[in-house]
């Protein structure tokens, strides 16, 4: 890790280095450029008498991603191929992609694949000639990094399979490397005496490594802090005084080590084993049919009521009386004996916080190693403290158990009854079922967590529970945050949108009383109505809640025109998450929507929207031959020609005759203050030309 960190360092470094250079050498460096990070290059490979194998390769600018062939009904789009029908071959099945990195996305509601790195689709073609024949057709595909993505444009390819003789075999025929995201591009056809390196063997995409890396550390903390959690439960604080006082008499200590080491080799192999059941494609089947998060949910109900007390879930009592039997032989095999009955012992109260961290992180990310990363996290945070206590006996001294081990564990069966509605749901939002919409969600949310403030604050107690005669500061204090909290959650009833607990809702568009939705809606009415004319596309595309404007540029500034106002270009994409971000978190400043919806006539082109043809008399023509025919290819034409960008989102300002009013455009970059500037610098220049 160390090394890879110091080569990135170095390539940071030489790249600031080299802008420093290029601003020294002109103006023209300070131009935006159109951003070019995939280069895609295409090979034919096995060519026999029967059959050839259309290689194409793309590899890809660090931190860009681009999605996989098969995408979910709402996501992102696709990778697509077209290939032109021939009499000299027919396809072999469908195109073959490497095992994509898969991730849940809150935006689009949807599970995510896509590829980093270098990439190899194949796709296998049977021969019906002997002789050479070309295999030609389309592709298209979407790029994204954390702040920008690229809208799919049709780009052309070209493969000359060579004829080939009876039992021969025709070497590889490389094609030269070409970037794809220029507007020029006409296609690629393979020419001879290219000179191009041929992808290697199995070379695939990376499958977001690094961000594999940071879901599986961030499941080994949270597993290992909910180890540690175990510490207070009323099952496990009891046994720490009688486990460590085994080792700190007859000169055991020692054995301690081993004791530790052994709970988490014990939760190490049942990670192991979970790990080997349950693969990437069983976990993502876990986090996302309703049938497994039906049954988390009921797992986590049992595991609530039992915390509650209405009954207490225990392993069998022989697997407990065999291991302590075996402990209480002695010898150097005791501590493993005596690590076994601990967790067997525990497990009423280790099982549900067990159970939530390793449901809960493995319907999270579909790495396979998740399962042991979690195991293994728990095992050392569940045997860190008595470890620790055997080898530092007289932090005994301060550790007092009493009545708040029973309120820890009503605390958890609360957590435990909020935290499974979260798998309802998910099977709610599979099935279409509509029974646990977000405002009903949040309505049993609030509820939940305002009888566990009355808990707290002793007005609420179960059976055999005795009363609260004096508020502890730490349980006044525990009931002043939980409180809080309902309270944050009421203005969510009415559409509010709870950004920090947005993971665990509900989409919005489930919610049926919105007022922000609904005062939105009757400004979108009268702004329609006080509008001349009917506006172009305004029933098939819209603009964020709050807000109105025009989908056509030269609307937007015949209206700007009329009305002395700059016009606010908003380049964006129905499939765009980083756009989806801005809108969520800038254009829902109130400052930033008055400011916008008062000074500007807003004009969002939305660059992937194929699905609307333009009429003819719109078509575009451009100077390398294409036809543009639908009004997203026009849309992302206008982006690259006028302003030398290909990536969304993206923002410019301008006059009613395209000048523009910004020293530079906005990119992505959820700051309101920043973007609030940046729109105050257009329009004081408007206010200088007028």
């Amino acid at each position: 890790m160390h090394r890879i960190l110091s080569i990135r360092s170095i390539n940071r470094i030489f790249r600031n280095a080299l802008v420093a250079v290029l601003l020294m050498l002109g103006p023209i460096a300070a131009v935006s450029q159109p951003l070019e990070p995939s280069h895609w290059s295409f090979a034919v490979e096995e060519a026999t008498a029967e059959s050839a194998e259309l290689v194409f390769t793309v590899r890809l600018d660090e931190g860009w991603h681009i999605y996989s062939t098969r995408t979910d009904d709402g996501g992102p789009l696709p990778t697509e191929f077209h290939f032109d029908k021939s009499p000299s071959y027919s396809l072999s099945g469908g195109i073959k992609e490497p095992k994509p990195h898969e991730e849940y996305d809150e935006l689009f509601k949807v599970t995510v694949r896509d590829f980093s790195g270098v990439v190899t689709f194949r796709q296998r073609v049977k021969r019906s000639t002997n002789e050479a024949f070309k295999v030609q057709g389309t592709y298209s595909f979407q790029l994204c990094n954390n702040g920008s993505c690229i809208a799919p444009e049709e780009h052309s390819f070209v493969f000359d399979v060579p004829a080939v003789a009876v039992e021969a075999v025709v070497e590889p025929l490389p094609v030269a490397d070409s970037s794809v995201v220029l507007p020029q591009d006409s296609g690629v056809s393979i020419g001879d005496g290219v000179d191009a390196t041929v992808p290697a063997e199995g070379v695939e995409a990376t499958n977001g490594d690094e961000r594999g890396e940071q879901s599986l550390w961030m499941a080994f903390l949270i597993a290992l802090l909910g180890g540690l959690l175990t510490m207070i439960t009323p099952c496990v604080f009891p046994m720490v005084p009688m486990t460590v006082n085994y080792f700190i008499h007859d000169g055991k200590r020692r054995q301690a080590w081993i004791f530790g080491i052994s709970i988490v080799l014990i939760f190490a192999v049942m990670g192991a084993i979970l790990t080997l059941l349950f693969g990437p494609e069983a976990l993502y089947f876990l986090g996302t049919h309703w049938i497994p998060n039906l049954l988390f949910f009921i797992i986590f109900l049992l595991f609530s009521l039992s915390f509650f007390g209405l009954f207490e879930l225990q392993l069998p009592s022989r697997w407990v009386n065999r291991s302590d039997a075996e402990a209480g032989k002695g010898g150097w095999l005791a501590p493993f004996f005596m690590a076994l009955t601990t967790v067997l012992v525990s497990f009423s109260c280790t099982g549900p916080i067990l159970g939530a961290a390793l449901v809960g992180l493995a319907t999270s990310t579909t790495n396979a190693w998740v399962s042991l990363v979690t195991m293994l996290g728990f095992g050392i945070g569940f045997a860190l403290p008595f470890t620790l206590l055997a080898l530092f006996p007289q932090w005994l001294k301060g550790l007092k158990s009493g009545s708040w081990l029973a309120t820890v564990k009503v605390v958890f069966a609360f957590l435990e009854l909020a935290f499974g509605l979260k798998f309802l749901s998910m099977a709610d939002l599979y099935c279409g079922w509509h029974l646990l919409d977000r405002e009903v969600y949040l309505a049993l949310w609030i509820v939940i967590f305002a009888l566990l403030g009355f808990y707290l604050l002793g007005k609420l107690r179960f059976k055999d529970e005795a009363p609260v005669e004096h508020l502890g500061v730490v349980r006044l204090f525990l009931a002043i945050a939980v409180f809080a909290f309902v309270v944050y959650m009421v203005p969510g009833m009415f559409g509010a949108p709870l950004k920090a607990i947005s993971g665990f809702l509900p989409p919005m568009e489930t919610q049926d009383f919105n007022i922000e939705k609904i005062v939105g809606q009757q400004r979108s009415d009268e702004v329609a109505v006080a509008w001349d004319g009917q506006r172009k596309y305004a029933d098939k595309l819209q603009l964020p809640v709050g807000y109105e404007g025009y989908f056509d540029l030269d609307e937007a500034k015949e209206a700007a025109r009329k009305e002395s106002k700059p016009i606010f270009i908003d380049f964006t994409g129905k499939t765009c998450a980083n756009c989806r971000e801005m809108e969520h978190y800038v254009w829902a400043d109130p400052s930033v929507r008055q400011m916008m919806n008062d000074d500007f006539v807003i004009c969002a082109l939305y660059v992937d929207e194929n699905t609307i043809e333009l009429p003819e008399e719109e078509w575009l023509t451009t100077e390398d031959g294409k036809v543009l025919k639908t009004l997203g290819r026009r849309n992302l034409h206008i982006e690259k020609t006028l302003y030398n960008m290909n990536a969304q989102p993206y923002y410019v300002i301008i006059d009613a005759d395209g000048n523009r009013l910004t020293r530079e455009n906005y990119q992505y970059n959820r700051n309101p203050r920043k973007f609030e500037q940046w729109l105050s610098e257009g329009l004081a220049n408007y206010g200088q030309q007028r």
